[in-house]
């Protein structure tokens, strides 16, 4: 049986291997391989402005509303088959049964997920991967990480990707189907978010830091059971590169 390359840990290793070079006294705490994590973070941009954009916004033109819904909810469903597994990991028996239950009815009653029963039925959708469960068991989640491809994340997080990989169904699909999968899921997600990027273009601060700052207090919200965490002020620059003021 063919798995993934646990492709974030790859490139963790590649940037540590780098990190000594990117690291100083002057750095944020959280962030200490910030020259790098802008360089990577700049790559992504680029990327995402020329071939990712594009593409979802072809999508979103050729393919009708409901044919998208349907997507939408196939890779959700899957996805809650990863989300319960960490539920269990955590103890959390009840929730993980909630998480069973979705996964059921889905699976079933959805069609193999093309409609979303659960939730008018009122079994509500969670949110958990195994870098949240790494995190509720003690583990620091490390400096922050902007992998090639796959955006924001921390140390402890890459590997909890790495992880969740193996809990994934999709994972153990013949290569040409798990392919096609990943790659349809990342454009029907990517369509999905055009308007925030939208959103965050039209801001005229650092979006670097507002990125990384993001991403940090909604990891750390998720583990505080949803409590909100304040974001910093960004009134005051701190004369990042990456200044938009277009």
């Amino acid at each position: 049986m063919t798995h993934p390359p646990p492709r974030r840990l790859v490139a963790t290793t590649l940037l540590l291997l780098l990190s000594g070079c990117a690291t100083g006294p002057e750095r944020d705490k959280a962030d200490p391989l910030e020259p790098l994590n802008r360089a990577t973070y700049r790559f992504n941009d680029s990327l995402d402005r020329h071939i990712a954009q594009p593409v979802a916004r072809t999508y979103n033109r050729a393919v009708p509303r409901f044919v998208r819904t349907g997507v939408e909810n196939v890779f959700s469903n899957l996805g809650d088959v990863t989300v319960m597994l960490n539920d269990f990991a955590q103890l959390r028996l009840m929730d993980g049964m909630n998480d069973l239950m979705r996964v059921a009815v889905n699976s079933t009653f959805g069609l193999l997920g093309v409609l979303d029963i659960a939730t008018p039925a009122g079994i509500a959708k969670r949110d958990q991967d195994f870098g949240l469960t790494l995190g509720h068991y003690g583990v620091p989640a490390g400096p922050y990480l902007v992998l090639p491809l796959f955006g924001p994340s921390t140390f402890r997080d890459t590997a909890g990707f790495a992880v969740d990989q193996y809990g994934s169904p999709a994972t153990y699909a013949k290569p040409a189907l798990r392919n096609t999968l990943w790659g349809a899921d990342f454009v029907s997600t990517r369509a999905r978010y055009l308007n925030a990027t939208n959103l965050l273009e039209q801001a005229a601060l650092d979006r670097y830091l507002f990125v990384r700052d993001a991403y940090l207090g909604r990891r750390r919200a998720q583990l505080d059971e949803g409590r909100e965490t304040p974001l910093p002020d960004y009134g005051q620059n701190d004369g990042g590169k990456d200044d938009v003021t277009r």
